[in-house]
């Protein structure tokens, strides 16, 4: 029984992403999210409470994953935003997420302990790099954090949106390498 919530859950989450990232969430319906996850409205309303801490669950599932997939190295800013730059490229409906959170809830959603921690520990992380003379100490961990995550996502979102249907691997690559150079920029002691 416990797999099948899991798996109910998962498939909601999954449904939901799609269904928000289209839609936004006042645009959202559950039963379409419902619909599309094979499930019905009672299922969301039971392991999520409403439809706003299900885009929050939604949210933090995003957040997470991409911190599991795109770690982040100190060391190496600008590698990790052409990772992060990569990542968004494969996941362009996280971008329009975190748009659809700043527009309806100005970034003031809740988020769990795990996120907030998640995204400490990078300030924390770009803290000690800087302590230790090895990326700039003129921007604020937090703001440099931000600025190349930013950087990264903003800049595969223009890619997508923009070149979808004459972009070239050679268009892509120099994009690439111009988000990669700004955060060298950015970080260089």
């Amino acid at each position: 029984m416990a797999r099948d919530a899991q798996a109910t859950k998962k498939r909601l989450l999954v449904a939901a992403s799609e269904e928000f990232a289209e839609r936004g969430i006042a645009g959202a319906r559950v039963d379409r999210i419902a619909a599309l996850a094979g499930s019905n409205k009672a299922q969301i309303y039971t392991y999520f409470g409403s439809k706003d801490a299900l885009f929050d669950a939604v949210f933090d599932e995003m957040v997470t994953s991409t911190v599991e997939e795109v770690p982040i190295d100190p060391q190496d800013l600008p590698g990790y935003a052409g990772r992060l730059f990569d990542y968004a490229l494969e996941h362009p409906q996280q971008f329009r997420l975190i748009l659809w959170d700043q527009l309806e809830r100005q970034g003031k959603g809740v988020r769990s302990a795990e996120v907030q921690e998640a995204s400490s520990r990078k300030s924390l992380l770009i803290s000690a790099a800087q302590a230790e003379g090895t990326i700039a100490r003129h921007v604020p961990a937090e703001l440099l954090h931000q600025a190349v995550s930013i950087l990264s996502t903003q800049a595969a979102f223009q890619f997508s949106a923009g070149f979808s249907a004459e972009s070239s691997p050679e268009q892509r690559a120099q994009l690439r390498e111009s988000v990669v150079s700004v955060a060298r920029l950015l970080s260089k002691p």
